[in-house]
């Protein structure tokens, strides 16, 4: 009995069970009466708890500073203190999902791209069907705008198909500068070694068991998982990959991303380019400062050639 609320409910009971005064009542379990009698005048904000929990349920993996986002982007305009209150009683917070322990590593500073199509980061990213049938899904980042270039679903990636796929992302955009990736053997693939060197791109392949040298593409890989895999139960492949095109533009151009100031990627994007002018309450991050780049393993044009001259 610490709330108010609940000292007040205990008060009428004792009114009601034992017929007492409320002056009684309130000398019997020492509750200051002004207390019990006071009445809020807060507002009920009936249509912002309403679609608070809207979108909640829309976005179930969404906590309160990106649904305070999306409704003031409808308009609905509050403190971020009492949007916090009102998610607490509406009992909105989303539980952390807890995985396998891991053992801890240092983090290694990787710097940061300075404009689109500086750097990709790729990875591959498993799940399963309804019957239990696997798939493996390639994603595709920008390092410096965060977009979701490619999400291709497919029951086996090979090194000539994920050759094709950047291929065809090459042609919707322009071609990257460098990639980052594992070093799983389709990214080492003779196939990826000779098209490395068609397109000239520099391939940097992170060290062995330093998934955090590749932490764009990790990050968006958890929130993948964590906002849609998790999510779904998939039928058959061309389930997936509706599915997977609709989260993709969603995540693109409608989804607030914190690390680049609560906009979208398309408009971080948009809003970089040499000829756009950023408003004045709208800064780049901090994060986006040049630094010393991690240390990473051979890159794969020098493979490529070796392999290439053995082979």
């Amino acid at each position: 009995m610490v709330t108010p609320a609940a000292r007040r409910e205990a008060v009428a009971h004792l009114v009601e069970a034992y017929e007492v005064s409320e002056r009684r009542a309130c000398q019997a379990i020492a509750v200051d009466r002004t207390m019990v009698r006071y009445r809020s005048r807060r507002p009920d904000d009936v249509a912002i708890r309403a679609r608070l929990r809207e979108l909640a349920a829309e976005r179930r993996r969404f906590g309160y500073r990106r649904l305070h986002v999306l409704l003031r982007r409808e308009g609905m305009m509050m403190n971020h203190k009492k949007l916090r209150r009102l998610y607490r009683e509406e009992t909105l917070q989303v539980r952390r999902r807890i995985g396998r322990k891991r053992a801890a590593r240092p983090r290694v500073p990787m710097a940061l791209p300075q404009e689109s199509n500086q750097r990709w980061s790729l990875d591959f990213v498993a799940d399963t069907f309804i019957d239990s049938r696997r798939f493996r899904i390639l994603a595709v980042v920008d390092d410096f705008s965060r977009e979701c270039l490619a999400l291709v679903a497919d029951t086996s990636l090979s090194g000539l198909r994920l050759a094709r796929e950047l291929d065809s992302a090459i042609a919707s955009r322009k071609r990257p500068a460098a990639i980052v990736s594992d070093n799983g053997p389709e990214l080492t693939s003779l196939a990826i070694l000779k098209w490395q060197q068609d397109n000239a791109v520099d391939w940097h392949y992170i060290d062995l068991g330093k998934p955090q040298q590749n932490a764009f593409v990790e990050s968006f890989n958890g929130r993948l998982r964590d906002e849609l895999l998790n999510e779904t139960l998939f039928t058959s492949l061309a389930h997936a990959r509706a599915v997977l095109a609709a989260w993709r533009d969603d995540y693109n151009t409608q989804r607030p991303h914190s690390g680049l100031g609560w906009l979208t990627p398309s408009e971080f994007a948009d809003r970089s380019r040499p000829s756009k002018q950023w408003p004045s309450g709208a800064a780049l991050p901090e994060d986006f400062a040049p630094m010393a780049i991690a240390p990473t393993a051979q890159k794969g044009s020098d493979v490529g050639e070796a392999l290439l001259k053995t082979g």
